[in-house]
C-alpha cells in the first residue's frame, strides 16, 4: 500500500548563521570581506602560478589546485550564504541543494588527498633533494592530481545519492546554513543505517590515512632537518614547510575540534562557528536528537 503521508519536499529551509535580525548585516559585511579576499587570493596564485615560469615546480603545482578547491568550496557555500544574510530568504530548492552538497563534499575531500601529496612533496625536498626532480615528476604530480578530483568526484557523487534517492518525512529544516550531510540524514523517513555506515567508513579512512602520511612525512622531514649542519640549511628547510604546515594545522584541528566536543544543546552552535573558519567539514556535523524522535514518529511504517 502507498504511504499517504510521506511528503514530497521541494525546498529546503536553511537556518543560517544567526537567529538575530540585528547581526545578518554585520555578519553580511564581514563574510562578504572574507569570500572576497578568499576569491581574489586563489584567483591570483591561480593566475601567478600560470604565467610565472619561475614557479612551475611541483610545489606550486600541487599550491594551485589546493587554491582551486579552495575556492570551489568557498563557493559552493558562500553566495548563498550572503543573498540568504541580506534579503533574509533561507529557502534553498530540492535540486540545488544536493548540487551543493555534491560540489563541497568533492572540493573538501579534493583538499584532503591533496594535502597528503603536498606532505609527500616537502618530505622528497627535504630528505632527498638531490632526487627531487626524478621522483617528483611531472608524471607524478598529475597522477596525484587526478586521483585526488576523480576519488573526490566519487565520494561525493555515492554519498549525494544514497541520501537523495532515500525519503524525506516532510519536516524540511536543515539545521545548518548549508547543505551537509548529516543534517540531510536527519530528515530522512527511511532507514539511513547504510549511509551513515558509508560516511562513517569514508571519513575515517580519509582522516587516518591522510594524517598518517602527512605525520610521517613531517616526522622524517623533522629528523633530516636535526641532523642538517647549519642553522641556515635547517631555517631554509622549516621555511619551505611553513605555508602547508599551517594548513595542514588548520585544516586538522577544525576537524578533530568539531569530532571530538562534547555533544550538548549548544554544539550545533559551535560546529556552526567550527564550520566557518573552514566553511565547514563535510562529515563532522552534529545533530540534534530530537530530529531523530520526531522522525520516528513521523515516518510511516
Amino acid at each position: 500500500m502507498e504511504q499517504q503521508n510521506l511528503t514530497v519536499l521541494k525546498e529546503f529551509i536553511l537556518m543560517g548563521i544567526t537567529n538575530h535580525p540585528e547581526l545578518q548585516t554585520p555578519f553580511f559585511g564581514v563574510f562578504l570581506v572574507i569570500y572576497a579576499v578568499s576569491v581574489v587570493g586563489n584567483l591570483g596564485l591561480i593566475i601567478l602560478t600560470k604565467i610565472d615560469s619561475r614557479l612551475q615546480t611541483p610545489m606550486y603545482f600541487f599550491l594551485t589546485h589546493l587554491a582551486f578547491t579552495d575556492l570551489g568550496y568557498s563557493t559552493a557555500v558562500g553566495p548563498k550564504m550572503l543573498v540568504s544574510l541580506v534579503v533574509d530568504q533561507h529557502t534553498i530548492s530540492y535540486n540545488w541543494c544536493a548540487t551543493q552538497l555534491t560540489f563541497f563534499n568533492m572540493f573538501i575531500t579534493s583538499e584532503i588527498v591533496l594535502l597528503s601529496a603536498m606532505a609527500f612533496d616537502r618530505y622528497v625536498a627535504i630528505c632527498n633533494p638531490l632526487l627531487y626532480t626524478v621522483i617528483m615528476s611531472q608524471r607524478l604530480c598529475h597522477l596525484l592530481v587526478a586521483i585526488s578530483y576523480l576519488y573526490s568526484v566519487f565520494l561525493s557523487l555515492l554519498i549525494t545519492i544514497k541520501i537523495f534517492v532515500l525519503s524525506f518525512w516532510g519536516y524540511n529544516v536543515i539545521r545548518h546554513f548549508y547543505c551537509d550531510s548529516l543534517p540531510l540524514i536527519s530528515l530522512l523517513c527511511s532507514d539511513t543505517h547504510e549511509i551513515k555506515l558509508i560516511i562513517l567508513i569514508f571519513a575515517a579512512l580519509n582522516l587516518i590515512l591522510s594524517l598518517l602520511i602527512v605525520l610521517g612525512s613531517y616526522v622524517l622531514i623533522l629528523l633530516a632537518i636535526l641532523r642538517m649542519p647549519s642553522a641556515e640549511g635547517r631555517h631554509k628547510a622549516v621555511s619551505t614547510c611553513g605555508s602547508h604546515l599551517t594548513v595542514v594545522v588548520v585544516f586538522y584541528g577544525t576537524l578533530f575540534f568539531m569530532y571530538v566536543q562534547p555533544k550538548s544543546k549548544n554544539s550545533l552552535d559551535t560546529d556552526k562557528m567550527a564550520s566557518i573558519l573552514h566553511f565547514g567539514d563535510t562529515h563532522a556535523e552534529s545533530y540534534d536528537l530530537q530530529f531523530e524522535e520526531q522522525r520516528s514518529e513521523k515516518c510511516p511504517d
